[in-house]
């Protein structure tokens, strides 16, 4: 690993739960390898391209890193209902992250529906440079994860494969497909290529107790926490 900088972002409100206040430790990297960022997945940091971050935020300890162990995971009748509702119907498709205009105004859509009715921060529309410093300039080999209604591209999710692992870094979907519960089917083919891959976990990022944009992430049972000490240890 090849460190370039660390900075500590200053306290404001954080974007999951508004009357806390948050600050993240940042560290700017030249250089990463998969088992390098595997090491630091493990003890609750994350990645946005070349920026690791994990939370320090000064009177809140909210934020948890959670996984699911693979070989223990069993889908709910919820979760079945969802596989059988779309594993016919949408087709996945894995390759290597790139840009293009039908996923920019995907994107856009997710997060102007999101804005709207789950009161996420309205931004203006994604832009080509920043889209690629989000999702497609890696400091190692990501996953894109691409799903499709026939023709028609619905879901973008973005995957790092590790060597014990993998990690969902991020997924968006058409909002008017949103019966089809494309986030959780896209969290269950994550878990069945891991299973196929014979890979032991899949990490989900952070849950917030409270954040109704991360809460879905304690329905895949069971599930791991990391706790304060650096151990994991199954969520009750």
């Amino acid at each position: 690993m090849h460190s370039l900088f660390v900075f500590n972002t200053p306290p404001s409100p954080c974007s999951y739960l508004p009357h806390e206040t948050a600050s993240l430790n940042y560290e700017i990297v030249g250089q990463l390898t998969a088992p390098e960022y595997q090491t630091r997945l493990l003890v609750g940091w994350r990645r946005f391209g070349y920026a690791l971050f994990r939370p320090t935020c000064p009177a809140c300890t909210k934020c948890e890193s959670v996984r699911v162990p693979v070989a223990t995971f069993r889908p709910d009748r919820s979760q079945r209902r969802c596989l059988a509702a779309n594993a016919d119907e949408v087709r996945l498709v894995i390759g290597e992250p790139d840009v293009t205009a039908e996923k920019l105004e995907l994107y856009d859509r997710f997060h102007a529906f999101q804005a709207e009715h789950v009161g996420w921060p309205s931004h203006g529309p994604k832009d080509a440079a920043g889209y690629a410093e989000s999702f497609v300039d890696n400091p190692f080999d990501t996953q894109e994860w691409c799903y499709y209604l026939g023709d028609r591209l619905v879901g973008v999710g973005y995957v790092d494969r590790l060597p014990a692992g993998l990690s969902a870094i991020y997924f968006f979907h058409d909002p008017d497909e949103r019966q089809r519960s494309l986030g959780t089917y896209n969290v269950l083919s994550v878990l069945r290529g891991a299973a196929a891959w014979e890979l032991p976990h899949v990490y989900l990022g952070y849950y917030v107790a409270g954040c109704r944009s991360l809460e879905y992430k304690t329905r895949f049972r069971p599930i791991e926490v990391l706790g304060a000490g650096g151990a994991w240890r199954i969520m009750e």
